[in-house]
């Protein structure tokens, strides 16, 4: 998995700050006027979000090795999954979309927001796609695919990972 996604609210002051900051003092560089349009989106109302993206890759993101959720766990380096005692054999982009759920356990994700996680190279955006391997995941690590546990659906929304276990 390349990427990942964080969800950060931020109240109407803290964008106007960041605005003025960004248009007074930051240098000419790379995506400033593109963060500059998006503040002013979320200002003036007509984005109710704004999602970024680091295209240098400086910045690294820790991995966690290991993810237990009851009876499921995931490793990240080796990417496998068992279930109890037996390994669950998934693909690498079933492998991709599950860990990025887990991972972020508990946050709600739109079908877009894991395409652009889990895909490396620009996506056609097809909501099916994404349905077909959540249904496929669902048959590999559900107990009762049609009463999901790990896995849930957000009518309207999207899906995430089930933070309860």
């Amino acid at each position: 998995m390349k990427k990942s996604i964080g969800l950060v609210s931020l109240d109407s002051s803290l964008i106007k700050w960041l605005h003025e900051k960004l248009r007074i003092s930051a240098p000419d560089m790379l995506g400033k006027a593109e963060l500059l349009e998006g503040l002013e989106g979320l200002m003036d109302g007509t984005a109710s979000s704004l999602m970024l993206e680091l295209t240098d890759g400086q910045i690294s993101v820790p991995t966690q090795d290991v993810i237990q959720c009851g009876t499921l766990t995931i490793y990240a380096k080796s990417r496998r999954v068992t279930k109890g005692d037996a390994e669950i054999s998934l693909t690498p982009k079933e492998f991709d979309i599950l860990y990025f759920l887990a991972r972020n356990r508990g946050e709600v994700f739109t079908k877009e927001q894991i395409y652009q996680a889990v895909w490396e190279n620009d996506y056609l955006l097809d909501d099916s796609n994404i349905m077909a391997f959540i249904r496929k995941l669902r048959k590999k690590i559900e107990p009762n695919p049609d009463a999901p546990e790990y896995i849930l659906t957000i009518w309207g929304i999207g899906y995430k990972f089930n933070d309860k276990l």
